[in-house]
């Protein structure tokens, strides 16, 4: 399996899940199904990185094709958790102008040889590189969207379900818990894409062109003197 093949399995992975909670309401085993196949494709968002290191397979379009994946992902489940009614249809539409923006700072930062991770991070900063690049950013934002996924699916199984006190009895705090991730998962994705957006600005605005410029621009020095003529000009002075 190469990286981008795992990439397209998750995009795969998650229709088949969203599906398998869509009809969860004939069958249970569906849901839990479905709570499988979407721990599965969030964990494959590690493995792909692992085989692209592993096998030096890593390229620059392969990094924008995970990102891709996990803009599919993200849109996809809380597209889906909308329309089922278990989530405002505000979030979707944050995640979709969020990733578009990011996404766009981060293809103009790699027409000037910079990508979004890696060691020609276009971060500079050390909390931007802290926020977004970091191991344990990456990992705890991909358990937090994971866990929200998983919340998220399992309000909308029980809501299928309405012969059972129990479960009518548990719906309201399930409600309550998805809720309180689905917020905390906002609010750490608009922590990560700020410093992006904030870096970002000067490849858009020129100013990366103006700094390569200066950087290119020959540094102009005067010739050296040579030692008979500096000894006689220090003598007529």
């Amino acid at each position: 399996m190469t990286p981008n093949r795992i990439t397209a399995a998750r995009i795969v992975g998650a229709f088949v899940a969203a599906a398998l909670f869509r009809f969860s309401g004939a069958d249970a085993r569906l849901g839990l199904a479905a709570v499988l196949v979407t721990m599965l494709t969030m964990a494959l968002d590690g493995l792909d990185g692992y085989v692209a290191r592993s096998k030096g397979m890593a390229k620059a379009l392969g990094a924008q094709f995970d990102i891709l994946g996990d803009r599919a992902l993200e849109n996809l489940y809380f597209t889906f958790f909308a329309t089922a009614g278990v989530i405002s249809v505000w979030v979707p539409v944050f995640f979709f102008v969020c990733g578009t923006l990011t996404d766009f700072v981060r293809s103009a930062a790699l027409r000037h040889g910079r990508s979004g991770f890696g060691k020609q991070s276009m971060l500079e900063s050390w909390w931007g590189r802290v926020l977004v690049a970091s191991r344990a950013s990456r990992v705890a934002y991909a358990s937090l969207k994971c866990l929200c996924f998983v919340m998220l699916g399992v309000e909308v199984s029980c809501a299928h379900v309405t012969d059972s006190a129990a479960v009518a009895e548990w719906q309201p705090a399930l409600h309550a818990w998805a809720s309180g991730i689905v917020a905390a998962t906002v609010i750490f994705c608009l922590l990560r894409a700020a410093p992006v957006l904030w870096e970002g600005q000067r490849f858009w605005s020129g100013k990366a062109n103006e700094e390569r410029a200066r950087e290119a621009r020959p540094v102009l020095r005067r010739p050296p003197v040579p030692v008979g003529v500096s000894a006689t000009l220090g003598a007529a002075r």
